[in-house]
Formats: C-alpha cells, structure tokens, sequence
C-alpha cells in the first residue's frame, strides 16, 4: 500500500509540474501550507526548533522534487502504453537502471536529510515526522477521493 502511495504521490507530482499554471501552484502553496501546519502541529516544535528544522526540511523537499522531475519524468515519459510494449530488453533494462539510480539517489537524500536532523530534532521527532509526513499523504488522498466521488 505505501509504495502505491508513493508511486501515486510521484505520479501527481510529476503531472503538476508538468501542468504548473497559476491554479496548480496555488493549489501547490495551500498544500504545502496545510502540511506545515500540520508537520509543526504533530511534532510540536519549539520555535527555536522551528527555526532549525523548516530550512532543513524544505531543502530536502526541494531535493526529493528535484530528483524526481529530472530523473523519474525521464523515464516515465518513455513508458506510455505504445511505447511501453515497444521497448527492446536493452532499453527497458536501461530504464530499470535509471529507475534504480533515482531510487537510490532519493534514498541518498533521506539518510542525508535524517542525519542533519539528528542535531535539531530528537530522535522521538524524526521518528513522528515519518508518521506526520504518512498520515497528512493520507488525509490529503482521502480528501481528494471524496471530492472525486462527490462529483
């Protein structure tokens, strides 16, 4: 289930980038405002640990999109229905390499992003940020499910 989550969460975010029109990056800072409250809200920073930890985390978000629109989008545009079944064994082998090269950069950047934290946030926090960061993803796809079927 997480890595469907993910996966969705990656494949949205890809589509917004692509689509970023002023209704998208409006939507995008309503989010990300909602997520800032909420991710201070479960941690129940201090305002000094506020001060440390946003700059940390913002860059490590920027990092993770930064990741995943130059690597991931690569790869997923080359995989439409046609043009999937249409892949030689070479070049799907080639896109597993990219896949697997992106997936450990991205996971490169978390250890990263984890050790920069340990100096600001204890390790109780670290941990609740994980779940914060899993139960806002929910709410936010929970919220979006229930729009698309009330429609």
């Amino acid at each position: 289930m997480k890595n469907i989550l993910t996966l969705f969460i990656v494949l949205i975010s890809i589509n917004a980038i692509a689509q970023d029109g002023p209704f998208i990056r409006k939507k995008k800072e309503q989010i990300k405002s909602l997520k800032v409250a909420f991710i201070t809200n479960e941690l129940s920073l201090t305002s000094d640990e506020s001060a440390k930890f946003w700059p940390l985390y913002n860059a490590y978000e920027d990092r993770q999109q930064e990741i995943r629109k130059q690597k991931l989008r690569g790869y997923l545009d080359r995989t439409d229905s046609e043009s999937f079944d249409k892949l030689s064994d070479k070049e799907a082998s080639n896109l597993l390499t990219q896949m697997e090269s992106s997936e450990e950069e991205l996971h490169q950047a978390k250890k990263k992003f984890i050790a920069s934290l340990k100096g600001v946030i204890s390790p109780l926090k670290i941990l609740k940020l994980k779940k914060a960061e899993e139960d806002f993803n929910r709410k936010l796809l929970q919220q979006y499910r229930s729009r698309r079927l009330g429609k």
